[in-house]
């Protein structure tokens, strides 16, 4: 069994401070709650509404030698893991990242693939494939945000057989939540969405941070409150089992060979 845990937090551009203090305070409750593995929101360093990528690489950092990338590194040396979203430097560019750590290490980076709205106008998309690590036998695969709007990034880290899937988010529009269901059922997985609250230049974020199954149980779901952390106890070995009926498997019923569409630019 594995005890994960989805923190809602209210990262702000303008107090980067205040920031590192409420992550320390998350840390703190999930390390009481004897918590595995810890989702935290995206950009959860930076705040999300940037007035110009200035001021976006001003609240960046390099990981995972940064302040924000430091304490989570720290954290996680009790055997635990923990997901966030960054505001990253690398190389003179900015990516939306997600950074995962466990045991003290850095086990790798995604960089977002689909970008929200403004976000190109500070970030590069990234163009690698969705990241799956494997942790003490479960294997974790990670999302960010608008990600959820494309199918085929939770089905690619299906493929590679990821246990569950950790969505860092900062969700506005009102169905995003239910949209990670379906792609728990689809796929046959775990999802645990972290997202943000509170409202920031004029932008409200929706909370609701959530747990589901591989038949699409919601096994948690917070409101719209701030700073909040809540867990639910769950065997990743369930989402192994790829068989939505007796008689048919979610991926081996799939027809790659008819699909070709997909992968063309329209």
């Amino acid at each position: 069994m594995l005890r994960v845990a989805v923190a809602q937090m209210e990262p702000n551009v303008d107090d980067m401070a205040a920031n590192l203090l409420n992550v320390k305070k998350i840390l703190k409750i999930a390390g009481k709650e004897e918590v595995d593995l810890l989702v935290l929101p995206e950009l959860a360093n930076s705040g999300y509404m940037f007035a110009s990528r200035d001021e976006a690489l001003a609240r960046s950092e390099a990981i995972p030698n940064g302040s924000f990338s430091t304490i989570l590194l720290e954290w996680s040396q009790e055997g635990r893991v923990v997901v966030a979203g960054i505001c990253e430097t690398k190389e003179g560019n900015l990516y939306n990242s997600a950074a995962i750590f466990a045991d003290g290490e850095h086990l790798g980076t995604y960089h977002k693939i689909h970008l929200f709205d403004r976000e190109n106008e500070w970030f590069l998309p990234g163009n690698e494939e969705p990241l799956v690590v494997e942790w003490k036998g479960h294997k974790i695969g990670v999302m960010v945000c608008f990600d959820w709007a494309f199918p085929e990034v939770a089905r690619i880290l299906a493929l590679k057989r990821a246990d569950i899937i950790l969505h860092p988010a900062n969700l506005v529009l009102p169905y995003c939540q239910n949209a990670m269901i379906t792609r728990s059922i689809e796929n046959r997985v775990f999802t645990a969405t972290a997202n943000r609250v509170g409202t920031e230049r004029g932008v409200s974020f929706s909370g609701m941070s959530q747990i589901t199954s591989p038949k699409g149980e919601v096994l948690l779901r917070l409101q719209e409150e701030k700073l909040r952390v809540a867990w639910a106890d769950i065997d990743p070995s369930l989402a192994r089992d790829k068989m939505i009926t007796r008689r048919n498997d979610v991926m081996k019923d799939r027809r790659p060979s008819i699909y070709g569409r997909l992968s063309r630019v329209t």
